[in-house]
């Protein structure tokens, strides 16, 4: 999901988020998932510790993208946490500076930048964080992520326009019901969801999540021009 290019159909990658078990994650695998989030921030309410979690990790199929959830980590954690043999990428979702991903770059690791949206002006004057992939998120006081909120999606549009080199994930209140109308307005590279597909905090709704990435699927693909 985060090193791919869009195809000739420019398809919508799909991320599930906040992944507790392995259960769910076939699950997500099973309903045509291309990524799952696992939240190693402490303070989630989806945490997974790594050490506990990753006999599960292992197993997964190499064909999905595991995404590792940070939150202003210190340069030694991320560089450690990307280079495990499990992990193909990491979501920045705290404060990280535009040094400290060139340093993370530098050294080989792969990374997407979030930015929490709050109107125009959270996206204005951006300034290099040594990635083309990003996610933008609702923000939410104290949360990073799975919130439930959306964000603005004319503004995510508006970027999209502005910036059509960058691999733009949209996510922040994404549902089965509003996800093809978020494609639609804002033509992502792809699109993340966490608890808009939960029958409860860290525990994935199949159903749900199949529901989720057919509408998807079923949007509007982003033009490849």
């Amino acid at each position: 999901m985060f090193g791919d290019t869009p195809g000739a159909d420019g398809r919508i990658r799909v991320k599930i988020c906040g992944i507790t078990n392995p259960r769910d994650a076939m699950a997500a695998i099973d309903c045509g998932a291309d990524a799952i989030g696992l939240n190693f921030y402490p303070r989630s309410k989806r945490f997974i510790a790594i050490d506990s979690a990753r006999d599960w990790i292992e197993t997964l199929p190499s064909k999905i993208c595991k995404v590792a959830i940070l939150v202003d980590p210190t340069l030694e954690e991320a560089t450690r946490i990307g280079k495990l043999p499990f992990i193909d990428a990491l979501q920045l979702h705290g404060d990280e500076s535009p040094e400290f991903c060139q340093r993370l770059r530098v050294g080989g690791i792969r990374f997407a930048k979030a930015l929490p949206v709050v109107n125009s002006k959270s996206l204005a004057a951006l300034p290099s964080f040594s990635t083309q992939t990003f996610v933008l998120d609702s923000a939410v006081g104290g949360e990073f992520g799975g919130s439930g909120k959306t964000l603005s999606w004319s503004v995510a549009r508006n970027f999209v326009e502005q910036h059509p080199d960058f691999r733009i994930i949209l996510a922040g209140g994404l549902t089965p019901e509003n996800v093809g109308g978020a494609i639609d307005d804002v033509r992502p590279f792809g699109v993340d969801v966490s608890s808009g597909v939960e029958s409860s905090p860290g525990h994935k709704d199949a159903d749900r999540m199949r529901s989720f990435i057919s509408a998807a699927r079923a949007g509007a693909p982003r033009s490849t021009n």
